[in-house]
C-alpha cells in the first residue's frame, strides 16, 4: 500500500512538472523551417529557413551553411499572425539580388506549424511553403 501511494505521488508531481515545461514553447517563428519556393508548380526551390529570437528581435540564415544569406529585416504581426522577410545577396556578377518574403503563419498552435505566401527573389514572383521541423 505504501509503495502504491509514494508511485501515485510520484506519477502526479512528474505530471505536474512536467505539462507546464511542455506548454512553454517560447516564440512562434524560433526554429528551424523546410520546404520550397518558385513561381510554378512544377519550378520549385528547396529552402531552409533558422530563425532566432533574442528577446527584440527576429533573426535569421536563409539555406544555412557556406553559401546562407543573413536576414537584414525580420518581422512578425501578431495581430494577423503575418511576417516579412528581407534579404540581400550578391549574384556572380557582383549585383545585389534582394529577397523579399511575406506570409501568414498557419496552424499556428501545432508545433508543425508551416508559414505560407509570397517569395520575390529579384524579379522572379512565386509562392512559398515552409513547416517548422520539431
Amino acid at each position: 500500500m505504501r509503495a502504491r501511494m509514494l508511485g501515485m505521488i510520484s506519477l502526479v508531481t512528474g505530471f505536474v512538472i512536467a505539462v507546464p515545461m511542455l506548454a512553454q514553447e517560447g516564440h512562434p517563428l524560433v526554429g528551424t523551417w523546410h520546404g520550397d519556393w518558385g513561381p510554378t508548380p512544377t519550378h520549385r526551390n528547396d529552402v531552409t529557413l533558422v530563425l532566432e529570437f533574442d528577446g527584440k528581435n527576429i533573426m535569421g540564415l536563409l539555406n544555412p551553411g557556406p553559401d546562407s544569406i543573413k536576414l537584414s529585416k525580420a518581422s512578425l504581426d501578431p495581430s494577423k499572425w503575418t511576417v516579412h522577410f528581407e534579404a540581400d545577396v550578391k549574384d556572380r556578377n557582383g549585383q545585389t539580388v534582394r529577397f523579399v518574403i511575406d506570409g501568414k503563419i498557419e496552424n499556428l498552435t501545432s508545433v508543425r506549424r508551416s508559414i505560407v505566401g509570397t517569395w520575390m527573389h529579384g524579379n522572379m514572383k512565386g509562392d512559398f511553403k515552409i513547416t517548422r521541423d520539431v
